[in-house]
């Protein structure tokens, strides 16, 4: 095979112009929302985090190309060992991992580095459930077998997710129960589900009122109090977020002159798309990012119609609809439609972990995409090999 740029970016060329975009979004919004702070942090350089940045959409990009030259049918099997490693590593994270903000949702690696083992999971659930949609039909036509095979993993993943992060956990349980209806399993074991689920909502969201100070019920109260209650002086964020889309205007203020950037927490990841839309107006700025994850919808859709395997369709539904989902997620709560989730926008906020494994998602799905439109370049080449044959044997013969 002739090394050229055709042969290592292969797969959807629709998901590799987003990829593109997505990655000068984020060098030019983590730069301008991270510039002041990281002057004051790091002795006078202004590059910081853009250096940092700029490093983990590099490491991600890698983690794509090696990910979509391996053909899909490979990650069926190794969805279940990824599963239970991300299992391990929440049960790790609960008891062990580092306490930020009174959550523990990281745990230190070697050298320093955090890992956010629910990005991980993430990811890893949505490939096992789609493993279980495709190869187990029989088993989950039964309660007992959808209960076993589907519901119970889905349920145990969140459930270790949601004591330290609610919102990741409700947004993945979401996202799952999607694929589920996606699969056409029965309505009525659906149903069922979504029962107990409701029934536990309300049972927490009671809890929480009753007992608001007590670990996390406090932080979680607070959010919805300030969401529903605009006066409220917690409602901080919420209210400069509100301020940087509304002066951003049309075009925006131009690159660099975001006023909110200095009073926004995390303007460079939770509140990211804020400063872009302040800086990059709507025309610039949250119309075509908008597009772009509608757009990586679509292509997935494509994708889904043409390839010939339930897992690939599975795999490139599920995780098309986590990174889509999570960005709208990301604007909801910048535009105060949701209260403040803390969900990053996908493949744009500052931040290792979640880069990677948005990274390792795309791949995945250009894995599939490859399978899609290569069988088609085999075709004509097997046909050309055919052709050449003919030619010979009737040279042969003639002679």
């Amino acid at each position: 095979m002739k090394l050229s740029i055709s042969n290592i970016f292969r797969g959807d060329r629709g998901i590799w112009i987003i990829i593109l975009f997505l990655f000068l979004y984020s060098v030019m919004s983590v730069y301008s929302a991270s510039a002041q702070l990281a002057f004051r942090s790091s002795s006078g350089s202004t590059t910081f985090f853009l250096l940092k940045q700029v490093f983990y959409l590099m490491i991600a990009v890698g983690g794509i190309v090696v990910m979509h030259n391996i053909p899909y049918r490979y990650y069926s099997r190794l969805s279940v060992y990824l599963w239970y490693l991300s299992l391990g590593l929440l049960v790790f994270t609960l008891i062990w991992g580092l306490n930020v903000n009174d959550a523990r949702r990281w745990i230190l690696l070697p050298g320093g580095i955090t890992f956010q083992t629910s990005d991980f999971a993430k990811v890893a659930l949505l490939m096992y459930l789609s493993r279980n949609l495709s190869i187990k039909e029989a088993e989950i036509q039964s309660l007992e077998g959808s209960l076993k095979k589907i519901f119970f993993p889905i349920v145990l993943t969140c459930g270790l997710i949601f004591p330290e992060d609610l919102s990741t956990a409700v947004l993945l349980f979401g996202i799952s129960m999607i694929l589920v209806v996606y699969s056409r399993l029965k309505i009525k074991f659906i149903a069922i589900m979504f029962a107990i689920v409701f029934g536990f909502g309300l049972v927490l969201l009671i809890a929480i009122k009753a007992a608001p100070d007590v670990g996390r019920f406090k932080t979680w109260n607070n959010r919805l109090e300030s969401f529903f209650d605009p006066n409220d002086q917690e409602n901080i964020q919420e209210r400069h977020s509100k301020i940087a889309v509304a002066t951003g205007g049309l075009f925006g203020k131009g690159p660099g002159k975001s006023s909110q950037r200095n009073i926004l927490p995390h303007p460079y990841s939770d509140y990211i798309f804020a400063v872009i839309v302040e800086e990059m107006g709507l025309v610039f700025g949250a119309l075509p990012l908008l597009a772009l994850y509608l757009y990586l919808f679509l292509r997935a859709k494509k994708i889904i119609k043409k390839v010939n395997r339930k897992f690939g369709a599975y795999l490139t539904a599920g995780l098309s609809t986590l990174i889509v989902l999570q960005a709208l997620s990301n604007m909801a709560v910048t535009t105060n439609i949701f209260p403040v989730t803390g969900q990053p926008l996908p493949f744009v906020s500052y931040g290792g972990t979640s880069i990677f494994f948005t990274g390792m998602a795309l791949g995945i799905i250009l894995s599939v995409s490859r399978s899609v439109q290569e069988p088609e370049d085999g075709s004509k080449e097997a046909q050309s090999i055919e052709e050449q044959g003919s030619e010979i044997i009737n040279s042969s013969t003639d002679e």
